[in-house]
C-alpha cells in the first residue's frame, strides 16, 4: 500500500488483499509475485503466499485479507487515482465474496477517489457485479457502524441508480489475442462506470474489432465501438414503475444469464512492454495496432512503457534491442500517449 507510486497511470496503490496464482502467460514475470517471495517474504501480508521453484518465487494460490489497510482510502482526503489490489487479484477464486463486499464498501464511502480495479478473472467479476444481492448489500448495508449509502427503503431506486459505483473503473488484463477473446466479453457484460484494458505485458498482437461474444449474442463484436446501452438504463430509472425492485433484479439477471444486450464498449486502453529479469520483447507493431484501433474509435490510449527492450533499426529493418527501462522510455513513434477517460475529470 502506498500513497504515491511509480506506476504511470495511477497515483496510489491499495492492497487490502494480497496473494494470487499464475493463470496465464502474462503472470510469468509478475513483479508482485517476485517481491512477495524475496524482499517482502517475511512481511505479515506476504508470509506463505509464495513457494520456491527453479524459476524463483511462485504464488501458492493463498490470499490474505489485510484488515489494517482496509480503511486507508478513507483517511486520504485529497482525491487520488487508486490502483486496487496491485499485489493480488480482487476476484481471485480464493477470495470470499464478503472480502470483496468490504472493499467495495470502502470505495462507496470514498467518492472523492477514483478506484482502478484490474483482474484476470473476468468471469468472477461479471458474476459478482451482476448480482442484485451484492448491489443492495453494499448500497444499503453497514460498514463499521456507518451507512454505506444513507437511504431509506422508498429511496432505494435512487441508491440503486448509483450502481455500478461511478468512481470505480473495472478492467481486465489482456496480454494476447487468446486472453482478449476470453476476458473481454465478460468485461463488456459487467456493470461498470468505466471499462478498461491493461495490455501489459503485451505478448502478441490484439485485434479488438472482432471479439467473440461468448454467447451474449450471435457473431462477433467490436470492443472499441460505442454502444447506447446507457440509454436503456436511463429509461428504466425514469419509468416511474412502483415495482422497481423486481425490475432491478430482472435487469441484472439478464446480464448474468448472458442473454441481454451488450453493455457499453471499452473506455480506456493501457499498453506496455515487460520489464525486469527475463523480460520478453514487445514488437512495435503490436503497440501501434492498439494505438490505431483506439484512434479510429476515439478511445483514450495510454502507452505505459517499452520495458527492457527498445525499438531500433539498421539496414535490415526494425528490431528490438535490450535496454534499461529508463533508456527505452515511453515514446511510441516519438510521441507520448497519456490519454485518460473523460471520467477522470
Amino acid at each position: 500500500m502506498s500513497d504515491g507510486t511509480k506506476i504511470e497511470w495511477t497515483e496510489a496503490t491499495w492492497n487490502p488483499i494480497t496473494g494470487c496464482s499464475v493463470t496465464s502467460p502474462g503472470c510469468t514475470n509478475c513483479y508482485a509475485m517476485k517481491l512477495a517471495g524475496t524482499r517482502l517474504r517475511d512481511h505479515p501480508s506476504r508470509v506463505g503466499l509464495t513457494a520456491e521453484s527453479k524459476a524463483g518465487p511462485v504464488w501458492t494460490g493463498e490470499t490474505r485479507f489485510n484488515e489494517e489497510w482496509l480503511g486507508q482510502p478513507l483517511r486520504w482526503k485529497r482525491p487520488r487515482m487508486i490502483f486496487v489490489c496491485a499485489h493480488g487479484d480482487l476476484f481471485h477464486e480464493s477470495v470470499p465474496d464478503d472480502w470483496i463486499d468490504r472493499v467495495f464498501a470502502v470505495m462507496a464511502l470514498a467518492p472523492q477517489h477514483t478506484f482502478q480495479v484490474l483482474t484476470k478473472r473476468a468471469d468472477r467479476m461479471r458474476a459478482y457485479l451482476s448480482s442484485p444481492v451484492r448491489a443492495s448489500l453494499i448500497l444499503d448495508g453497514t460498514f463499521r457502524g456507518k451507512r454505506w449509502v444513507d437511504v431509506t427503503e422508498p429511496d432505494m431506486r435512487t441508491a440503486l441508480g448509483n450502481w455500478p459505483l461511478p468512481n470505480v473503473w473495472l478492467g481486465v488484463s489482456v496480454e494476447d489475442q487468446q486472453r482478449a477473446d476470453e476476458r473481454i466479453p465478460d468485461l463488456l457484460a459487467t456493470p461498470a462506470a468505466v471499462r478498461w484494458l491493461s495490455c501489459e505485458p503485451l505478448l502478441g498482437p490484439v485485434d479488438l474489432t472482432a471479439i467473440p461474444t461468448g454467447g451474449y449474442e450471435d457473431g462477433e463484436m467490436n470492443a472499441v465501438a460505442p454502444y447506447t446501452w446507457e440509454a436503456e438504463v436511463a429509461q428504466w430509472r425514469d419509468s416511474g414503475s412502483t415495482d422497481w425492485r423486481a425490475e432491478f433484479e430482472d435487469w441484472y439477471q439478464v446480464s448474468a444469464d448472458k442473454t441481454g444486450p451488450m453493455h457499453s464498449a471499452i473506455d480506456w486502453i493501457v499498453a506496455g512492454g515487460e520489464s525486469g529479469p527475463g523480460a520478453r520483447p514487445m514488437q512495435p507493431d503490436w503497440a501501434r495496432s492498439l494505438r490505431d484501433q483506439c484512434a479510429a474509435a476515439s478511445v483514450p490510449f495510454f502507452f505505459k512503457q517499452w520495458g527492457n527492450f527498445r525499438p531500433t533499426s539498421d539496414v535490415n529493418g526494425e528490431y528490438m534491442q535490450r535496454a534499461s527501462k529508463k533508456e527505452a522510455g515511453r515514446l511510441l513513434d516519438g510521441r507520448l500517449h497519456d490519454e485518460m477517460p473523460s471520467a477522470a475529470a
